[in-house]
């Protein structure tokens, strides 16, 4: 009911967004010749902002077309390399003459496409092959795709890495270091060729009973079964995955918008005056961030659950006590793959500590092969976004990983 209560009100509010986005189309000859006054931008602006008023269930565009490698620029192409069921790994192609270490980034899978990484993207690229897992979007996959659940996440890692090959790096941010740490340690006790040479965990929960924020407290103040009943629906028919449980992506926004509702109100309320000012260079930076903001994407409930179950009320992974599909995990196995944990200093979701949690569990680890990095005056997304994480925290990934290919 929750999601077709929900689908129903997107619906009746199309046409009117439709309507206004004419409207504002109609107005922007004028603005833009010069013809139109104060009234008209004010209007042009109220348009604009009903035609926003809405979520987009596709992923955007990343939108890189070309990367300054050296002292030239080169194109970049999207090529999906590999297709499963539920993700793809997308390859991001150059033409350059010397080979580049190969790497591979775990998005995030919490109601975000894997756009909201396009600046760890960019960033890389300058001196690496990137790779990246593109999460497919729950609700667009029919039930005969079967489960997806934490193990079958993992099995998606592993497997993307064997189509890479012998190698390759990883590089996971924020809640996929838990799989990216344990697709390692499998792959490292079954002497897997493809395991990576090196591995970045950046701001991820790997132990969430150090410092816990308000998101731990929220996983821990209910019980699982609580998540079940209330936050997990079922897709509507209409949809490739019609039928399939999901943690739907509009919930998971609502929940991040309502940790920092003034701040958003006041970023809509500025990006009206940025409009109706004329400000239009302004208001693209606000509309690029809300366009990738508000792209949302539906959770498989197994995964979700499993999720909120495993890593934020068990512990199971700093307690020794997570298995993968009913194998003991053995981190302990981690001998050769290099790791760099990296947090930030004012990361309210994944706290000073969850991260860097990870170098007591790989207990095999020689010291030259371990690294930790904790930046300065960065909050969670400062971490592998922004001039801090390109000026400051960037060099050392490239640096770790250029001392373990």
């Amino acid at each position: 009911m929750m999601y077709s209560a929900y689908q129903t009100q997107a619906d009746l509010m199309q046409p009117l967004r439709v309507a206004a986005g004419l409207a504002r189309q109609t107005l922007s000859g004028p603005l833009i010749n010069g013809y139109g006054h104060a009234g008209l931008r004010h209007l042009a602006a109220a348009f604009e902002m009903v035609e926003r008023a809405g979520l987009s269930h596709g992923r955007p565009d990343f939108g890189i077309r070309s990367v300054e490698v050296g002292n030239r620029e080169v194109p970049v192409v999207e090529e999906k390399t590999a297709v499963l069921p539920f993700g793809t790994m997308l390859h991001f192609k150059k033409d350059v003459d010397v080979p580049q270490p190969r790497v591979l980034v775990v998005a995030p899978l919490s109601g975000h496409f894997a756009t909201l990484l396009v600046n760890t993207v960019k960033t890389l690229l300058l001196d690496h092959d990137v790779y990246i897992t593109d999460w497919h979007n729950a609700r667009d996959v029919p039930l005969s795709a079967g489960r997806f659940g934490f193990d079958e996440y993992v099995d998606h890692i592993i497997r993307f890495l064997e189509i890479l090959g012998p190698g390759a790096h990883l590089l996971a941010v924020c809640q996929p270091c838990v799989q990216a740490l344990v697709a390692t340690a499998v792959m490292s006790e079954d002497n897997n060729p493809a395991t990576p040479r090196s591995m970045t965990l950046m701001a991820g929960p790997i132990d969430c009973r150090v410092n816990p924020t308000v998101v731990n407290n929220l996983a821990t103040s209910k019980s699982i079964g609580w998540f079940e009943r209330n936050l997990i629906s079922t897709v509507p028919k209409g949809f490739p995955g019609s039928g399939r449980r999901v943690y739907p992506g509009f919930m998971q926004l609502t929940a991040f918008v309502n940790m920092n509702m003034s701040r958003h109100l006041k970023s809509h309320f500025d990006l009206y005056n940025s409009l109706a000012e004329g400000d239009y260079e302004k208001a693209k930076v606000t509309k690029d961030f809300y366009d990738e903001y508000f792209a949302v994407l539906d959770l498989d409930a197994d995964f979700y659950l499993e999720t909120i179950r495993y890593v934020f009320q068990e512990y199971r992974l700093p307690k020794g006590e997570l298995t993968y599909h009913g194998r003991p995990l053995n981190c302990a196995a981690i001998r050769r793959t290099a790791l760099l944990t990296v947090e930030g200093e004012r990361d309210d979701i994944c706290s000073l500590g969850q991260t860097v949690a990870a170098h007591d569990l790989c207990t095999s680890l020689k010291p030259h092969r371990r690294r930790h990095h904790m930046q300065p005056g960065v909050g969670h997304y400062g971490v592998f976004s922004g001039r801090k994480w390109a000026g400051q925290v960037y060099p050392l990934v490239r640096n770790h990983i250029l001392a373990s290919d």
